[in-house]
């Protein structure tokens, strides 16, 4: 967004900020419906995390989506712990800017959330989403267990197979264990729930990726 430093590197651990013991300040509850947006949640929900480039524009996709319970913005795959915004983007926390997403499986299943995830964002450019440049606008799937993990590199399988269709280039997603979630600062919360102009880079490719790929939750 506004503070990138196009840094493309991922630092090491030796070079990455040392953070802070104590969780910065955010939000309790979320700007739109008013659910807690940090756990504990209520029994049965379950939650997915994903980076997609901006998180202004990324954490709108998911709040949308019927059965998505709440939703948060914040800093993760890295190594800084409880990293401040503009830390990430000195590319210096190895962070991707994350969206948490809390959902019902019974009324949206973990593949319609990775649908959305493939179709809003261009998952081949790497350490960029259009014109935001830097580590942290990655594209990532942060997977809570073994079902997760299957369904995220099922459809990356297949939606590759669509995409080398319409001309583009590998898809670059990590797709890795989910580490700790480091909430991002309160004002990154639902930002264009507050903002409703405000900036978002999101764009997909256009191409619509398969679904019933899995069968999971």
């Amino acid at each position: 967004m506004l503070f990138a430093r196009h840094t493309l590197d991922m630092p090491t651990p030796a070079q990455a900020l040392p953070g802070r013991a104590e969780p910065i300040d955010t939000s309790e509850r979320h700007f739109v419906n008013g659910h807690p947006i940090a756990p504990p949640f209520p029994d049965g929900l379950r939650q997915a995390a994903f980076g997609m480039g901006c998180f202004w524009g990324a954490e709108r996709v998911f709040w949308r989506i019927p059965g998505v319970w709440t939703t948060a913005v914040g800093y993760a795959a890295g190594l800084t712990p409880n990293a401040t915004y503009e830390e990430v983007c000195s590319g210096r926390t190895g962070h991707a800017e994350v969206v948490l997403v809390v959902y019902d499986p019974d009324r949206v299943t973990y593949d319609d959330l990775l649908k959305a995830f493939w179709e809003h964002h261009d998952p081949t450019q790497g350490m960029r989403q259009g014109n935001d440049v830097g580590t942290q606008y990655r594209s990532g799937i942060y997977v809570f267990d073994d079902d997760q993990r299957r369904a995220a590199e099922a459809s990356r399988d297949a939606y590759q197979r669509v995409l080398d269709q319409a001309g583009y280039g590998p898809i670059t997603t990590e797709i890795r264990d989910a580490g700790p979630f480091y909430h991002a600062e309160g004002y990154h919360q639902q930002y264009l729930a507050k903002d409703p102009n405000g900036y978002c880079g999101l764009g997909g490719t256009g191409v619509a990726c398969p679904i019933g790929l899995t069968a999971t939750g």
